[in-house]
């Protein structure tokens, strides 16, 4: 039987009298971790929690794997528990820290951060969203950002030698491929989250505070650069103007073999060659290009932190775990083993080897997340940038669409000024 389900009922079956005693004679204390579902292999924690428990004699490590869907409700819930009563370290998605932060409910991280941590390096896109003002709660974990996903054979008949580095090299190769029955592109109407790679390239926001409060930005000159941007690139393939990525799932529609290109994460190369095996060794990868050569256009990165809650009653057991996961080994071992970015850009060479994550990592050192502050959960409920995206692509003045849209934004974050 594996030792993580040794240590699981060790818990469950001996909690009230200590749980004390291992082979050997050794007495551990339970450190808990809630980590989500896929985000690490079993090998991985095996591996772990043994050199983990090798060097911290006193503790005993136990993983709960948790689902994604309705995850934030579980922590919230956690979080308002009795002291000692639910987990010491949480794995949360990078844009869910601020939901958490509210109310006092995590642990203030930023003396180890400043200290041992070597925060001056974390990917922005991770460490930003875990900030409060000065305060950290949440550590970088691993990333994941998306990049161009493209044929390179159908590269290689349209007389292009090398991906582009520029967005005009980007455009301009895009054209030359957009011939025949071959888009050059596949890009969604809605496809925001590109878009907002693009925005932040010119200078612009999705949503700016001021004073402390959130108002929409996309009507400024900078955002509608970005947009603008959009509008030529999508013009270069047939993806529809009123439909997100997911709408048909894009997997399906380049698998066709009829698609040069696509934005996306790597791993959904997995997909696409189940849907087409004949594409194998066809596909390769390169970052969103940027306004210049000297560096890969921002894009917004996903990933997750680790936190530790404020009613955890093992706080030293809870802050050595999450050192040891973000520390540079093993956060390059994980990075390895599954594909991710790791959280520093100093680590991004351990992703050497893989073509696909060594051009997540080059993007995700440029990357962003979307406005940190809990209310932008409402803004992506319904999310006003979507239909806003689609009128202009479908010719609307893109000044008057911005306004309303940032106005709806506004509406969202700070009702008293929508």
């Amino acid at each position: 039987m594996r030792r993580r389900l040794l240590a699981v009922c060790c818990v469950s079956a001996f909690l009230a009298a200590g749980c004390g005693l291992l082979p050997g004679g050794d007495e551990r204390h339970t450190v808990t971790v809630w980590l989500m579902k896929g985000s690490a292999s079993q090998d991985f924690l095996d591996r772990f929690a043994d050199d983990f428990e090798r060097g911290h004699q006193d503790i005993r490590l136990e993983f709960r794997i948790q689902e994604w869907t309705g995850i934030v409700e579980k922590v919230q819930k956690t979080l308002r528990g009795d002291p000692g009563s639910g987990p010491d370290v949480i794995e949360v998605g990078n844009t869910q820290v601020s939901q958490y932060v509210e109310g006092g409910r995590l642990t203030d991280l930023s003396l180890e951060s400043l200290r041992d941590w070597g925060k001056q390096d974390w990917l922005p896109g991770l460490a930003e969203p875990g900030q409060e003002g000065s305060r950290q709660f949440g550590v970088p974990w691993y990333a994941a950002n998306r990049v161009v996903i493209y044929r390179k054979d159908l590269f290689q008949q349209a007389g292009i030698g090398r991906p582009p580095r520029t967005r005009d090299e980007w455009l301009a190769d895009t054209e030359k491929l957009d011939q025949g029955g071959t888009q050059g592109i596949y890009l969604a109407g809605q496809d925001w989250y590109t878009l907002s790679g693009f925005i932040w390239d010119e200078g612009g926001e999705l949503a700016e505070e001021k004073d402390g409060v959130w108002k929409g930005a996309l009507d400024s000159p900078a955002a509608l650069r970005g947009m603008d941007f959009y509008r030529r690139l999508q013009s270069l393939g047939a993806g529809p103007v009123g439909a997100d990525e997911e709408h048909p799932p894009q997997a399906g529609v380049f698998a066709q073999g009829e698609v040069a290109q696509i934005v996306a994460v790597p791993g959904l190369t997995q997909t696409i060659l189940q849907h087409n095996p004949e594409l194998k060794g066809k596909l390769g990868y390169f970052p969103v290009p940027g306004p210049t050569a000297d560096r890969p256009g921002a894009m917004f990165t996903g990933g997750s932190d680790l936190v530790v809650p404020e009613n955890t009653d093992d706080r030293d057991g809870a802050v050595a775990v999450v050192a040891a996961l973000t520390g540079a080994k093993w956060n390059t071992e994980l990075a390895r083993a599954m594909n991710y970015v790791p959280n520093k850009a100093t680590l991004a060479s351990a992703v050497d080897g893989s073509e696909g994550a060594a051009a997540m990592a080059a993007g995700a050192a440029h990357g962003r997340a979307t406005p940190n502050t809990p209310q932008w959960t409402e803004v992506e409920a319904e999310n006003p940038i979507k239909p806003y995206m689609t009128e202009v692509l479908g010719g609307a003045d893109p000044a008057t669409a911005a306004r309303r849209a940032s106005e709806q934004i506004t509406q969202k974050l700070a009702p008293a000024f929508g």
